[in-house]
């Protein structure tokens, strides 16, 4: 059976200490002790984050990517066929190599920081494609390109050849980003210059605010020390989002976190007729300039907010949703996520999700400017 989303790229295990009780000073505190509370051992990454969430919206989702031979590689194959067996039948082992994981410290009122280690990913390439099941699925997903050094190497050939030619068998394409490591390989490569060579086959890119300020407008990300959400404007999205869509894409919308989701689209109604392949009518989403709130929740972790909106829009295109309703199940999927400590279990099926939505779910009283 063919999938409705093929999700490849980047797949990690989670290891997430409950460090809820934990100042953030006591991260830089050498040489002390301190207790914390349980260790939750799950997977992680763009490929787990945005597929699982899929999986619980209700979508047909096949999990293209790899791990390596070890027992990181086993637990997360065990843990995802523990959902699904069907969930890990694409997964490819890698002979002698070390999985990918990361170390999330989320420590009280501050948010999280990851420890990451490449592993596996660091050999991901288009040889882990299998594009004949691809040219059979709605939409391709893909997910964490910092963190896949052969798709950035060569100023992203890799990572172009591989959306060009999904693009060209007429399927909807999806890209998601990671945050580069400032102080890392990914942080000194010129993102911009890879990007304006693969968003010409990007159907769809809604990247997190401050991954995109990074990569296009470092100047801006450097003078605002970081402070992305403090700083963005209506305006300041809209100019950014139309030089994105100038490149090449036909959606273009920006994860926000608490300040919601920002959404633009092409003025091109022929670039936006590729939306009819999952039966969305192009007139629809035909130059969008829209903003949605997020919706009111306590905040118990944010590992994995971005992935999960990003299924939800993804789910919803699917679902036949207009723009506006899409968006109510992005920010929506993105709230339930941050409910509970690790990056899925707070997401409910398609069902319940709209119920919480139609109740009267009550949104941020933060506004964009």
């Amino acid at each position: 059976m063919a999938y409705d989303i093929v999700v490849s790229g980047q797949l990690c295990a989670d290891l997430l200490p409950d460090t809820s009780n934990l100042p953030l000073s006591a991260l830089s505190a050498a040489g002390k002790l301190f207790e914390v509370d349980a260790l939750v051992i799950s997977t992680g990454g763009s490929v787990s984050n945005t597929g699982l969430a899929l999986h619980k919206l209700g979508i047909h989702v096949g999990m293209m990517t790899t791990v390596g031979d070890d027992l990181l590689g086993r637990v997360i194959i065990a843990k995802l066929n523990d959902r699904d067996p069907t969930l890990g039948e694409m997964i490819a082992v890698r002979a002698n190599e070390a999985s990918s994981y990361s170390i999330i410290l989320s420590p009280e009122n501050a948010d999280r920081i990851i420890l990451h280690c490449i592993g596996n990913n660091q050999n991901f390439s288009q040889s882990d494609i299998n594009f004949d099941i691809v040219k059979q699925a709605k939409i391709f997903h893909l997910g964490y390109p910092p963190l896949l050094p052969q798709l950035y190497a060569n100023n992203g050939q890799e990572l172009v050849a591989i959306y060009q030619r999904i693009y060209d068998e007429g399927i909807l394409t999806s890209l998601d980003l990671a945050h580069p490591d400032p102080n890392g390989l990914s942080g000194k490569v010129n993102w911009k210059q890879i990007l304006e060579a693969t968003l010409p086959y990007v159907d769809i890119f809604v990247p997190s605010i401050e991954e995109i300020v990074f990569m296009t407008r470092r100047l801006d990300y450097d003078n605002w020390n970081g402070n992305i959400l403090q700083n963005v404007t209506r305006n300041y999205l809209r100019n950014l989002a139309d030089e994105l869509l100038s490149i090449g894409s036909t959606i273009v919308g920006f994860k926000l976190g608490e300040l919601g989701f920002y959404l633009r689209t092409s003025d091109d109604i022929q670039k936006l007729t590729r939306l009819k392949s999952i039966g969305q009518s192009p007139d629809n989403w035909h130059n969008l300039d829209l903003w949605h709130p997020a919706y009111g929740v306590e905040v118990v972790g944010s590992i994995g907010a971005g992935d999960s909106a990003y299924a939800g829009f993804l789910a919803a295109i699917l679902n036949g949703l207009d723009p506006h309703a899409t968006m109510d199940v992005m920010c929506a999927v993105g709230a339930c996520n941050v409910e509970t400590l690790d990056a899925t279990s707070g997401i409910l099926d398609w069902d319940t999700t709209l119920e919480r939505i139609r109740a009267g779910w009550t949104v941020s009283t933060l506004r964009l400017d």
